[in-house]
């Protein structure tokens, strides 16, 4: 069997892609859906490398099975809380009668699925020594739940292997300076594995409040005149650091 090696090269719109040995060469757009067609394609070619621009990353094993089963049912559970939002919008909008009892029935289907998928993490989980443990030093930190703790786990399964700089921008979490259009010379953040950044913003949200360690780095920054939104990014990338320290070091949380 042939080894398959792929290149892809990033713009502002897609992504250029180009499979060695076999000569393939495609675009897709760099947004949800040409995402989704790119994991579909590469996973029909099974390569062995993936190098992203001129970068060439240290290799890493393939996820096992059992990772990436967690991460399908983490994915999934996504998928149904989104759809759950979405029919509770529409019953908003909706008027009384047939239209609402006919989403209600869908709403009503969905939840029964995600307490099965729910379900089915929690074993996956709880079954595992290895996975106990990781998920009981993340649950440590003030802030961080079961749902943020076995994202992390299933979509940054690096975390806790690498530096703080590196796994922020893995979690998309890295400032880098646009030098084009508006933003010119401007810090953003950008890129990396979105369902991450969303889970780590919303455990910023919360350990921003709960967190006596990371409220009082918070209102450090807003007491200086930072937009609220530049705290919770800042937030965020020092909760992910402190969880990465946390597992490199297999330490608890600790307040002081």
């Amino acid at each position: 069997m042939e080894t398959v090696f792929v290149g892809i090269d990033v713009s502002q719109d897609r992504l250029d892609v180009h499979v060695r040995p076999r000569e393939e060469a495609f675009a897709v757009a760099r947004d949800g859906a040409g995402l989704a067609a790119l994991v579909a394609r590469l996973r029909e070619v099974e390569p062995a490398w993936i190098a992203v621009e001129a970068t060439r990353p240290e290799l890493r094993p393939l996820a096992d099975e059992a990772t990436r089963l967690l991460a399908d049912l983490v994915a999934r559970r996504r998928q149904i809380v989104e759809m759950i939002g979405a029919e509770r919008n529409r019953a908003r909008r909706a008027p009384a009668g047939r239209i609402q009892r006919s989403i209600a029935r869908l709403i009503a289907a969905l939840e029964k699925e995600l307490a099965s998928v729910d379900g089915d993490i929690d074993a996956g989980v709880r079954g595992s020594p290895l996975w106990r443990a990781k998920e009981d030093l993340l649950a440590s930190v003030p802030g961080i739940g079961p749902v943020i703790a076995r994202t992390l786990m299933a979509e940054l399964p690096e975390l806790g292997t690498l530096s703080h700089k590196r796994i922020a921008s893995l979690a998309g979490l890295a400032p880098y300076t646009r030098q084009s259009g508006r933003w010119k010379g401007q810090s953003r953040i950008g890129g990396g594995r979105k369902s991450v950044r969303s889970a780590l913003f919303l455990a910023a949200l919360v350990a921003g409040r709960h967190n006596p360690v990371l409220k009082a780095f918070r209102d450090r920054l807003v007491g200086a005149g930072k937009p609220k939104m530049v705290a919770v990014i800042a937030v965020a990338r020092k909760l992910l650091t402190i969880l990465n320290a946390i597992l490199r070091d297999q330490t608890p949380w600790q307040n002081a």
